[in-house]
């Protein structure tokens, strides 16, 4: 048995719920400063395979206590926090000083008036400012929180769900009834921690890389205005050998843009969060495959666990609805890159030498499967597609081309008019089909005012007939009064 309590915990987590989990969630236990000797104190913490149901049961008890004291609703919020604050800070966090706040909100500044000349966007309201990555993760983890959310509730209370569903169905007398209702309290405990844990996990390392507080796409503070991480932006300029001060001004231009963009499309925000809820609302679990594996499964035996879950049998199962959000999201994230990619062109092409192969650079780092990207297909199954993000850089830059600035920029002025996930697919006959759908339109409604126009004028001619049917009428009444007044005068 080996003398630090931590690794019998994490053996005992990785026979139910795999050695990534385990390795998490001991991860915590230690930062978070629980007493070894508690833990210690856990009888049964040797063979697990002669576990006895009680000793099963009083583990599962104590960890469920230990996992839920800062638990907050489905996801253990609190829990995520601290990892991702610790995690940010591993490699070093260097504190803001005051040059780096006063050359940051300079580039800002700079980008703003830049900017002027390549969209009627106004500048974002709001502060221009410099962080540290620990102040990355506390100002943009609100955010965070909403966009991860809907899917970590919607995904542990599926599997709980659908757990509990076939523990009912076990009979009353059964013995192990007890045992699986048992695991599977704890399995929500745990799926909450678990979500949590990555979620910090995730962030924490995305802190020591992202260079603005709209690095992935996605509007990561509540409240308008800019923000940059001077650490983050050297290490990104000593990684591609290139002059940091243009580095600063490119990623400050690319920042502002998307600020702009956020600023002034109010709809664009909740659009979004509506396409993740909705991925959210259709998490299912395949209840049959479920009930297969719980049958399976001996309650006193955690490796039948363990293999139960690795099997696949408790994932949730993609439909058609999810696969429709995710694509939506997937659109509205590619048409924001491309969009903000060739506003930020416009804006450095008479300033920065650098400017196209920076573009390069971050077009090659999404590629490549950037943080972001790992980010939203660890948390929400998200992957950014490249091809897509190209694809809407180009239609973005023809509609500027043709259009000009005002009239690109117009198609961002509702969620009907912006360009959609088919058109994307051909940017280069956007106009062409626009247009043709318009012209089909305008014939319709000129064919429907005819047709309203002939439905009128019979309707006119109707009345009009009626009208001299009731003249001709009263004329042929009129010279009988006049002889009848005649013979009467008479």
């Amino acid at each position: 048995m080996s003398e630090d309590p931590f690794d019998e915990i994490e053996q005992m987590l990785a026979a139910m719920f795999g050695p990534q989990t385990a390795a998490d969630a001991v991860g915590a236990l230690r930062a978070s400063g629980v007493d070894p000797n508690q833990l210690a104190s856990m009888s049964g913490m040797g063979d697990l395979s002669r576990l006895t149901p009680a000793q099963l049961s009083g583990i599962q008890a104590q960890l469920q206590q230990l996992f839920a004291g800062a638990a907050s609703g489905t996801v253990n919020w609190t829990t995520g926090q601290e990892l991702a604050l610790r995690t940010a800070s591993a490699g070093g966090d260097p504190v803001i000083t005051a040059a780096d706040a006063e050359q940051t909100r300079n580039a800002l500044t700079v980008a703003d008036l830049w900017l002027d000349a390549a969209t009627d966007f106004m500048p974002a309201p709001g502060p221009r400012e410099a962080w540290t990555r620990s102040q990355w993760v506390e100002r943009t983890l609100p955010v965070w929180k909403d966009v991860c959310a809907p899917v970590a509730d919607a995904a542990t209370t599926a599997l709980a769900d659908a757990l509990e569903h076939q523990i009912n169905k076990l009979p009353e007398s059964d013995a192990a009834a007890a045992q699986m209702g048992a695991l599977g309290k704890l399995m929500r405990s745990m799926a909450g921690t678990a979500f949590g844990l990555q979620l910090g996990q995730a962030i924490g390392e995305l802190a020591g890389q992202a260079v603005a507080a709209t690095d992935v796409g996605l509007p990561l503070t509540r409240e308008p205005g800019t923000a940059l991480v001077p650490a983050n932006v050297t290490a990104f300029a000593t990684e591609l050998e290139a002059d940091a001060e243009q580095v600063r001004l490119f990623l400050a231009v690319r920042e502002a843009a998307a600020a702009r963009l956020y600023a002034h499309v109010p709809w664009l925000r909740s659009q979004l969060l509506a396409a993740v809820e909705a991925y959210a609302r259709g998490i299912v679990i395949d209840v049959d495959a479920v009930e297969e594996a719980v049958s399976q499964v001996d309650p006193n035996n955690p490796e039948a666990i363990r293999s139960a879950l690795e099997s696949g049998m408790f994932a949730p199962q993609e439909t058609a609805a999810q696969k429709e959000a995710l694509e939506n999201l997937e659109t509205l994230l590619a048409l924001v890159e491309g969009w903000v990619e060739v506003v930020t062109a416009r804006a450095l092409a008479p300033h920065l030498p650098l400017a196209v192969p920076l573009r390069e650079m971050v077009r090659r780092r999404r590629v490549h499967g950037g943080p972001a990207e790992k980010v939203f297909a660890r948390l929400i199954g998200l992957e950014f597609r490249p091809r897509r993000v190209r694809e809407a850089a180009r239609l973005w830059e023809q509609l500027g081309a043709e259009l000009g600035d005002a009239e690109r920029d117009a198609f961002w002025r509702h969620p009907d008019v912006v360009p959609t996930a088919a058109e994307l697919a051909s940017p280069d006959d956007f106009l062409t089909m626009r247009r043709a759908a318009q012209d089909l339109d305008a014939e319709m409604d000129a064919d429907l005012a005819s047709l309203l126009d002939g439905t009128l004028g019979y309707a006119d001619g109707a009345k009009e007939a009626d009208s001299t049917d009731a003249d001709t009428s009263g004329d042929d009444d009129a010279p009988g009064d006049g002889e009848q007044t005649g013979q009467t005068d008479a």
